[in-house]
């Protein structure tokens, strides 16, 4: 059960993070789940570090966003548009 949670929490968190940030990677739904997991991943790993406590509630969730945030632009300077001459 806690897979079907952890993979509505990554949807909610890519998509307010996809939100936040103007073009960000292509990719739909799929893109958008992985995005908020691995960035709630990022986001707690960033909390650690800034805070030096585990966070909890709310602050998780707004930790997740921001690390969805901080790894959309990552990905979008990494792929960003490439021009074909």
């Amino acid at each position: 059960m806690w897979i079907v949670w952890l993979i509505i929490i990554g949807l909610i968190i890519g998509a307010i993070a996809r939100l936040i940030v103007p073009g960000a990677v292509g990719g739909g739904i799929l893109m958008d789940i992985i995005v908020g997991i691995v960035g709630s991943i990022l986001g707690g790993w960033i909390a650690g570090i800034v805070t030096h406590s585990p966070q909890t509630g709310i602050w998780s969730f707004i930790w997740g966003i921001i690390g969805a945030v901080v790894l959309l632009l990552i990905l979008r300077a990494l792929t960003g548009r490439r021009r074909v001459a």
